[in-house]
C-alpha cells in the first residue's frame, strides 16, 4: 500500500471532515478530532444540520463547525449536483490540505467536491455497505436499480480518494469485486474506535434477566425478528425484560412509531426512544442483541462488549466480527426469530454464561476497539 508523506504540525495542516449529521462528529469522531487538533491540525467540521448544541459540542473539540447544504436521503440528482458545486466552492475557500468524508453522500459528493476544489488529499470511510446491498432484496426492481446507481456513484467518488477505510472483509470484497474501489486503496480497521475508559465494564443485571437492542428502528436492523423472539420468550418467561432503544428514522424502511407503541402496549418490549447516552441502559441489561441483516462493524455492539455484555447477533457481514461463537456470545441465521429465541433461551436457562461471556466481550473490546489504537492507524495513513 502506497504511503502518504507525513507532514510536520508546524505546517498548519488544514483538514475538513465532511459528514451528513453534526452529532456524529462529536459523538463518534470526537477523540479523532481532538487528536488531530493536538497535533497542530486545523480541523473544519462540515455538516448540514447544525443546531446550537451540536455546534457548541464540535467547537469544544477544537474544530471549526461549518454549515453546508446536503440532503441526507434525497435522490434528486440535480439538487445533489448543485450542492456538490456549492460545497466545492466552500472547500476551495478553506485552502485545505485534505478532506475526510464518511456516510454515503459525503463520501461520494464530498470527495468529488474536494477534487473539484483542488484539495490534494482525499480520504473516505465506508462504515457499512448500506441497505441497497442486502441480499434479500435482489428480487426488488427498485432496489436493484438503486444498487446499480449507488455502485456507479461509489465508483466515481472513490476513484478520487487516495485511501478508503473499511470495517470488515466482506465489505472490502463487495466493493473491490464490484469495481467500486481498487483493492490497493482499502485499509481495514477494527471499527471506528471506542474510549474504553468511557465505556467501563459493569456487572450484569440478572434479576430479572434483560435483553437489549440498540439501533435505529429500521426493518434491516432485525427489529421485527427481535420483537417476534421476545414475544415467544414472554409467553414462557413473563418476567424477562426486552429493551428496544432507538428512534424512528426517515429512512423508507423505518418501523412505524404506531407499531412500536403497539408492542409496548402489548407488553413485549420497553421503548424509551432515542437515548443520547446508552451506558446506564446497558448497565441495567444482561445480554445485548442485534439481529441485523448487514453492518459495517456495529458501534452499539462494541459499546455493549466494552461494558461486559455477551452478544447475540446474526451471521452476516459486520455482525460476525463481534462474536466468537460460544466464547462471548452466539450467532444465529439472519431473519430467523426461532433461532434468535433459542439463543436467548440459553442465557435464560444458564445465567452463569452471562458473566463468563461478558468478560470475554470486554477482553475482545480491549484488544480490537481501543479508539487510541484505531486513531493512530487513521492518522498514520493520512500522514498526520
Amino acid at each position: 500500500m502506497k504511503q502518504i508523506r507525513s507532514v510536520e504540525p508546524s505546517q498548519s495542516f488544514r483538514l475538513a471532515i465532511i459528514a451528513n449529521q453534526a452529532f456524529s462528529i462529536s459523538n463518534f469522531r470526537g477523540p479523532l478530532v481532538r487528536e488531530m487538533v493536538g497535533r497542530g491540525v486545523t480541523v473544519y467540521a462540515l455538516a448540514p444540520d447544525y443546531d446550537e448544541a451540536s455546534r457548541a459540542a464540535v467547537a469544544s473539540l477544537g474544530a471549526v463547525p461549518i454549515d453546508f447544504s446536503m440532503s441526507r436521503t434525497g435522490m434528486n440528482p440535480f439538487r445533489d449536483a448543485l450542492d456538490m458545486i456549492r460545497l466545492a466552492i466552500q472547500l476551495r475557500s478553506l485552502k485545505l490540505d485534505a478532506t475526510f468524508a464518511y456516510f454515503i453522500k459525503p463520501v461520494i459528493y464530498g470527495t468529488l467536491a474536494a477534487r473539484l476544489a483542488g484539495v490534494p488529499k482525499r480520504f473516505a470511510m465506508i462504515e457499512g455497505a448500506g441497505y441497497v446491498f442486502i441480499d434479500s432484496d435482489k428480487t426488488s426492481l427498485r432496489r436493484n436499480v438503486l444498487r446499480t446507481v449507488v455502485t456507479q456513484l461509489y465508483k466515481l467518488g472513490l476513484s478520487q480518494s487516495q485511501r478508503v477505510f473499511m470495517l470488515n472483509q466482506d465489505d472490502k470484497k463487495l466493493f473491490v469485486e464490484s469495481g467500486m474501489v481498487a483493492a490497493a486503496k482499502v485499509q481495514l480497521l477494527d471499527g471506528i474506535g471506542l474510549d474504553l475508559n468511557f465505556y467501563q465494564i459493569s456487572p450484569p443485571v440478572l434479576q430479572p434477566l434483560c435483553f437489549i437492542l440498540v439501533a435505529r428502528l429500521l426493518r434491516e436492523k432485525g427489529i421485527y425478528d427481535y420483537v417476534d423472539a421476545a414475544r415467544r420468550m414472554k409467553a414462557v418467561y413473563p418476567d424477562v425484560r426486552f429493551l428496544l432503544l432507538g428512534s424512528v428514522d426517515i429512512n423508507p424502511s423505518s418501523i412505524l412509531e404506531s407499531e412500536v407503541h403497539a408492542w409496548v402496549t402489548e407488553g413485549v418490549v420497553e421503548w424509551p426512544g432515542h437515548v443520547f447516552d446508552v451506558r446506564s441502559w446497558i448497565a441495567d441489561a444482561s445480554v445485548f442483541v442485534l439481529p441485523s441483516y448487514r453492518e459495517g462493524l456495529p458501534r452499539s455492539a462494541q459499546e455493549a462488549m466494552a461494558m461486559g455484555r455477551p452478544v447475540i447477533t446474526t451471521d452476516v457481514p459486520g455482525c460476525r466480527e463481534t462474536v466468537i461463537e460460544g466464547v462471548n456470545g452466539f450467532m444465529v441465521p439472519v431473519r430467523n426469530p426461532s433461532a434468535l429465541a433459542q439463543a436467548m433461551l440459553r442465557f435464560i436457562e444458564q445465567p452463569s454464561l452471562i458473566s463468563e461471556m461478558g468478560v470475554e466481550s470486554r477482553c475482545m473490546a480491549e484488544e480490537k476497539f481501543d479508539v487510541h489504537k484505531i486513531n493512530a492507524e487513521i492518522l498514520a495513513a493520512m500522514g498526520i
